[in-house]
């Protein structure tokens, strides 16, 4: 048994030959030891080594003959398997190939017998299905009628899915299908006009209240059981037209016109009153107008009118269950009240929250407890709209809207505000108030002592009076010390501040979220004012003088109240804004700079005039001759003319102050151009003198005639006289009118060694110069001129 495990363990290495070549060889060594010479006469020894190989050899001998038997065994053995692998080969695997082959043959016959099978089922409940779609037709059972179109539709795309089993049949029930559905349709179509009949105005572009109070919806009323047989019930016509999926086209057709003809009319028009008026089977929906109360419908009213609208819809109409509506299972039980309120109620809340609740917020913070009526109203119009399933059971924007009022109040605040603003700043400039140090803003009271820096001073007062020192100083000053001086402001810029006073008034009385808008919107007048008057009004303010001063004012006067206005109210606003952050002062150098800037604008303008007409005067050389004397004279008499202009102009418009200093750099322009121009000549003649002289005389003259910044005549003389206080080259004119004038030695004197008036105003090489161009060259003009130095 071990050999035969052996050999069957090594069959992979050695076959039957080389085992028995192995035994052969055995054998054959064991016989070479028997016969081997001296074994036999070895002695004892020799005779226990042979006894003991025989008994070896008497031992393995069976061993070796079961071996050979194996041996033969399984030469057997390997011979019956040779056998069997050629059978196998020769002929089973030859029956084996066939049978699959036959099998694989009858498999795909059946396969295609069965799909034969159920094409034809499937024709058969086609043509069930159309057979009972016309016989439920013909009895107006127009659910089960839509059902069975349903039913063939299906099977016919599941028999046009089927791939590679195309049949021509299909094209034609596909044709008949779509027939069938069209003539289905169609007779749902005439009974839905039947339930729901529109009586419009001709069809305009634009809605009017004239042909909306014209406009009739007639709603056919429910049969009852005894008419039920004559026609069919709502029910069953919008159950069939969920079925065919054509109820959603149809319902929001109907929507738009509800939401066109009735309801946003009820909404814009506050006269139009709905009624009812029931007739056989009919109820008629339309109109009646009635004087309004006010331009606007509270939102109340309004409320009351949809619902009353809504609710004879829900009555006559909409009540109805719409099954298979949807895919969805779980929606399959949804009346057409909630279909129709999906798809308008998005817009009709829009609609109402933008031309009703919009326009009920109020103005006025004080009236803000009233508008908790209008919450309340609109909660019972949303509950009354839920229980006629118009809408779900989540809270609607419309809700959320009356809800936040404070943020809408605020922000409607806020716009007007802004839009007031605007429209004062684009209004015209020239429509003036004078403002006087006594006149101011209508300002709210301020916060009563107690509060902020005013503690700290009651404490730190509370020092033994002998240990107090008295700081201040005796001399006391003006009332009017820190008021803006009197001049013109344009009555919008009035209107504006008294608006910004106003609106800030309004914050301290507001919520925390409101005063921070309220606050930040009058930050944003300002700013606005900034961007918009300079670009609004850029060109009268570059062309009219008298625009560009008053503009000038506006600016400074607004900067004047920037400086205190968040301190008066710092106290009165929320805690956010209380610490430092109510504060307009940030924006006082942007406006003094802006109302500077465009005045000395002008300024540049008019010195352009003025040195432009001076360039006519020929540079005042050669007066002997007549045509130059005339114009010099005549550009000397139109900057005259023009600074008398502008003195009228600027008149009672600009501060004295301002006034002053800017018609005495404009005439200290035209006396400068006049004296670099007389200097700068290089020979001057008597005659010429004399003319030169007379031309100035009509300068200083008539220069200080410009000075007119008061209405009242008699109070000018004072800013007349004032004038070299104003006109930094008036002593220099003057002086350039004796030298004009006078002789060598007059010259001298006046030079007085570098000391007199003459050398306060003129070089020596400019006193020297004119010495040249006045005297001829002699001993005695030699002398002169050693002297000027």
């Amino acid at each position: 048994g071990s050999l035969v495990a052996a050999v069957l363990a090594n069959s992979g290495r050695l076959d039957k030959e080389d085992l028995g070549t192995r035994i052969g060889r055995l054998s054959r060594r064991v016989e070479e030891l028997k016969a081997r010479p001296g074994a036999s006469g070895a002695g004892e020894g020799g005779g226990e080594v042979c006894t003991a190989i025989t008994k070896k050899y008497g031992e393995f001998l069976p061993s070796v003959r079961s071996a050979e038997e194996l041996v033969a065994q399984v030469d057997g053995l390997a011979r019956s398997i040779d056998l069997l692998r050629a059978g196998i080969e020769n002929e089973v695997q030859r029956d084996l190939t066939v049978a699959v082959a036959e099998f694989t043959e009858l498999k795909q016959q059946l396969e295609r017998d069965t799909l034969v099978l159920s094409i034809l089922k499937k024709l058969q409940e086609f043509d069930t299905a159309l057979k009972e779609y016309n016989a439920a037709l013909l009895e107006k059972k127009y659910v089960v009628a839509a059902q069975q179109l349903e039913k063939a539709r299906g099977i016919l795309k599941m028999l046009e899915s089927r791939r590679g089993f195309e049949l021509k049949i299909l094209k034609a029930l596909g044709t008949e299908l779509t027939v069938q559905t069209q003539n289905m349709l169609y007779h749902l179509g005439e009974e839905w006009q039947k339930l729901a009949v529109w009586k419009l105005p001709p069809s305009k572009e634009t809605i009017s209240p004239e042909s909306v109070i014209h406009s009739e919806l007639h709603l056919c009323t429910l049969p009852s059981k005894e008419e039920e047989i004559a026609g069919p019930p709502v029910a069953s016509v919008l159950q069939a037209f969920a079925v065919l999926g054509e109820l959603r086209t149809k319902l929001k057709h109907f929507g738009q016109l509800l939401l066109k003809y009735i309801l946003k009319p009820l909404i814009s028009y506050p006269f139009l009153q709905p009624f009812t008026e029931e007739q056989s089977e009919v109820v008629i929906l339309h109109f009646k107008s009635e004087e309004p109360n006010l331009d606007h419908s509270s939102p109340v009213e309004i409320f009351d009118k949809i619902k009353f609208i809504l609710e004879v819809l829900h009555k006559y109409l909409l009540n109805v269950p719409v099954e298979q509506c949807v895919e969805d299972e779980k929606e399959c039980r949804v009346t057409l009240a909630a279909l129709l309120g999906d798809m308008i109620w998005e817009e009709l809340s829009d609609c109402l929250i933008q031309n009703c609740l919009v326009n009920s917020i109020p103005t006025n913070s004080s009236k803000l407890e009233q508008y908790i009526e209008v919450i309340k109203s609109t909660e019972e119009f949303e509950k009354a709209l839920k229980k006629m399933q118009f809408l779900k059971g989540d809270t609607t924007d419309l809700l959320k809207y009356a809800r936040n009022v404070n943020s809408h109040f605020a922000n409607k605040k806020c716009q007007d505000v802004i839009v007031a603003a605007r429209n004062l700043m684009t209004s015209e400039i020239h429509n003036t108030v004078k403002i006087t140090p006594d006149s101011c803003v209508a300002l709210p009271k301020l916060p009563a002592p107690g509060s902020g820096d005013h503690v700290k001073m009651q404490k730190a007062s509370k020092v033994p009076p002998n240990e107090m020192v008295n700081l201040e100083n005796e001399t006391k000053l003006s009332q009017y010390t820190f008021s803006l001086p009197t001049c013109r402001i344009s009555s919008s810029v009035e209107k504006l501040m008294e608006l910004a006073y106003q609106t800030l008034l309004e914050a301290t009385a507001s919520t925390d979220q409101c005063c921070i808008q309220l606050f930040y919107s009058v930050r944003n007048i300002f700013q606005l004012f900034y961007d918009v008057v300079p670009t609004y009004h850029k060109e009268n303010l570059q062309k009219l003088p008298q625009l560009a001063a008053i503009h000038h004012n506006n600016c400074m006067y607004i900067a004047h109240h920037l400086l205190t206005m968040g301190h008066q109210f710092r106290y009165r606003l929320t805690n956010i804004l209380c610490d430092g952050a109510a504060t307009f002062v940030d924006l006082v150098p942007g406006f003094r700079r802006l109302g500077m800037e465009c005045f000395l604008a002008q300024m540049r303008v008019q010195k352009g005039e003025i040195l432009e007409r001076l360039s006519s005067a020929r540079n005042f050389s050669n007066m002997d001759d007549e045509e130059n004397y005339c114009a010099a004279n005549k550009a000397i008499r139109q900057v005259l003319h023009q600074l008398k202009r502008l003195g009228k102009v600027w008149q009672d418009v600009l501060p004295v102050n301002v006034y002053c200093k800017a018609m005495g750099t404009l005439l200290n322009t035209a006396l400068s151009e006049v004296v670099t121009r007389i200097a700068a000549l290089e020979d001057i003649s008597a005659e010429d003198a004399d003319r030169l002289y007379s031309l100035c005389k009509i300068m200083v003259e008539e220069g200080p005639q410009v000075f007119t910044p008061l209405l009242e005549e008699d109070k000018n003389k004072k800013y007349q006289e004032e004038v070299p206080v104003y006109v930094q080259k008036w002593m220099t004119f003057k002086e350039l009118m004796i030298i004009l004038q006078a002789n060598l030695q007059e010259i001298v004197d006046q030079w007085a060694d570098g000391k007199g008036p003459l050398a306060a105003e003129f070089s020596p090489a400019e006193v020297k110069s004119l010495i040249r161009a006045l005297f001829q060259n002699t001993d005695r003009r030699a002398a002169a001129l050693a002297k000027i130095k």
